[in-house]
């Protein structure tokens, strides 16, 4: 309850309330004490919202409670005894045991969000995509057609009937049918590799989108660090993949990859196999020469870990 107010005070508050007819100083007295009464009416009068406050349930304090006697358990039984788990099956053989458990959990897969290409021509039609930039996480993010980051964007081909603009796209995996269609609309599609943080980087502008991997060995220091001086802000590099699955995805040329360009004339994609060699047929008369110096006519057999590169 506040605290009383005395005569003076309450004369004082209520004087703007009196001044317009002329009262007495009785009068300003009633109306002062009026004030003070109603504001303590209103504030013992306040209590929680409905549902607010539950009252406390006291198990074992008599029948009268409705949780007296046995506590809300019940009579008798293994459950009104004691603690039963929920995986419990009556004392049979547990069915993970009898009959074991089919498939296993994935820790390595990569949870992509999926965009259609269906999709990107309506948001361009709607003009919330410029065809004439390239179209990265950070236009699809501002675009809303990204509206939450995962381990990367992989573009599917759902509508591929419906693209007719040619786009510029830059995403962290594609689907062959996917880049058929960009390709057929006369359109361009290049994966990169992107992680959770630097998709992050690069929607709050911390980061600049590129297609170029950071260059390896001592002699591209002095340029990189002269770049990266040379700017009057300081941006975070864009990662390049470490494991061996993602090397080798963006090595591919097939995947459009953003390191395809590092590959030489007749190079594997893979890091742990070579390319074939191409086998030059025999002639007839080459085979009746092998034949007559006693060799097998099909040629020696090769091993088959001859296609490995530590070989």
């Amino acid at each position: 309850m506040p605290p009383r107010l005395s005569i003076l005070q309450a004369t004082r508050f209520s004087r703007a309330a009196v001044e317009p007819s002329p009262a007495t100083s009785l009068t300003a007295l009633f109306a002062g004490l009026s004030i003070q009464f109603r504001s303590a009416h209103i504030l013992a009068s306040l209590s929680d919202n409905k549902g607010a406050y539950n009252k406390r349930i006291r198990k074992g304090r008599g029948p009268s409670s409705g949780k007296g006697k046995t506590s809300g358990r019940g009579h008798k039984g293994q459950r009104q005894h004691g603690h039963v788990h929920p995986w419990f099956q009556g004392g049979q053989t547990p069915l993970i045991r009898s009959k074991g458990q089919k498939g296993f959990i994935n820790l390595h897969k990569l949870d992509m969000t999926e965009i259609n290409v269906g999709t990107i021509q309506k948001y361009i039609d709607e003009g919330r995509l410029d065809v004439k930039k390239q179209i990265t996480v950070k236009e699809l993010w501002d675009a809303k057609l990204l509206t939450r980051l995962r381990d990367g964007v992989k573009l599917l081909a759902g509508g591929m009937e419906e693209l007719k603009a040619p786009i510029d796209i830059m995403v962290s995996r594609a689907s062959t049918q996917a880049i058929a269609a960009v390709e057929a609309a006369g359109g361009k599609v290049v994966t990169r590799y992107y992680t959770k943080d630097s998709m992050a980087r690069l929607i709050k502008g911390l980061s600049i989108s590129t297609d170029k991997p950071l260059p390896v060995g001592r002699r591209h220091v002095a340029k990189v660090l002269e770049e990266h001086r040379a700017r009057d802000k300081f941006y975070y590099r864009l990662p390049d993949p470490t494991g061996r699955k993602d090397i080798e995805y963006y090595r591919d040329p097939a995947h459009r990859g953003y390191m395809s360009h590092l590959l030489q004339a007749g190079e594997s994609p893979s890091l742990f196999y070579k390319v074939p060699p191409q086998i030059k047929k025999r002639t007839i008369a080459e085979e009746k020469a092998a034949a007559k110096l006693g060799r097998d006519a099909s040629g020696p057999k090769k091993r088959v870990d001859t296609m490995r590169l530590w070989e």
